[in-house]
Parts: C-alpha cells; structure tokens; sequence
C-alpha cells in the first residue's frame, strides 16, 4: 500500500476524476434514465398488477356472494314450483276422485232405475200373466160349472143373498 502512495500521481488522479465524471454524467444522462424508468415502469406495473388482483378478488367475491343468492333464490323457486306442483296434483287427485264418486253414484243411480224399470215390466208381466191364467181358469172352471143349468141357478141365488140392498 506504501507503494502505492509513492506511486501517486496528482495528474492521473485528476484525468481519473475527470474520466470518472464524465462516465457518471453519461451514465445519468444515457443510462441512469432508462434503468430508472424501467425501474419505475416496473413497480408501477406491479403495482398496477396488485391493484388489479385485488379488484379481481373482490370481483370474485361479489360474484361468489351473487352466485350464492342466485343459488338461493333458484332453490326457493324450485321449493316453490314443487309445492305448487304438488298442490295441483292434490288438486287434480282430488276432483278425479271427487268426479269418480259423482260418476259412480250416477252410474249407481242409472242401475237402480233402471233395475225398478225392468222389475217393474216383469211385475207387470207376471200380473198379466197371471190374470191371463186366472182367466183361463176362472173360463174354464166356470164352463164346467155352468154345463149344468140347476148350478147356475143356485149360484145366482147365492150371489143374490150376498149382495145387500140399501
């Protein structure tokens, strides 16, 4: 290091101070500029790039949040449609069976009519039948009763004391 002090020269230091200057204002001039605009450019950018992931998350979470109540609100909808479906299908269900029980008891109705009606014409068709034999009978009874004129005779005596005059 001794060397060196006794080595040194006033006029190279000088031409180096100068050379070194001159390199440090050309640095700054051309150099220190750009890399510190760079430098800049840089950090603003990840700045701006934080500032956006931040905005991006918060978007998100909005989203999320509205993703969730339009869940919600989709799933009480549904809830609803299918109370109200069920509903109808009680509904419908319940005037199918109400429609069945007047369909029947109509049906029902008809039957019974209409079993008075044909027990009514067999009534009426025995009756007939009936009478018609008696008929037959009483003709044929009768004509054999009534060969005899002596019969026919007392029988109208008889008949006579029945009947009473007022």
């Amino acid at each position: 290091m001794e060397a060196l002090i006794n080595q040194f020269s006033y006029g190279l230091f000088f031409w180096q101070l100068i050379i070194l200057l001159v390199v440090i204002f050309l640095l700054g001039k051309f150099a220190w500029k750009p890399i510190v605009n760079a430098l800049d450019e840089r950090e603003q950018g990840i700045a701006n790039a934080l500032e956006a992931a931040e905005k991006a998350k918060l978007e998100m979470a909005r989203l999320t949040n509205e993703n969730e109540q339009l869940l919600k609100e989709a799933r009480a909808e549904r809830d609803v449609i299918l109370k109200e479906a069920k509903e109808l299908k009680e509904k419908i269900v319940a005037e199918a069976k109400t429609q069945a029980q007047a369909e029947g008891a109509r049906m029902i109705a008809q039957a019974k009519a209409e079993i008075d009606e044909q027990k009514n014409k067999a009534l009426a068709e025995v009756k007939s039948q009936v009478s018609s034999l008696s008929l037959d009978i009483a003709r044929k009874v009768l004509t054999k009763e009534f060969e005899d004129q002596g019969k026919q005779e007392a029988l109208v005596a008889d008949l006579l004391n029945d009947v009473k005059l007022n």
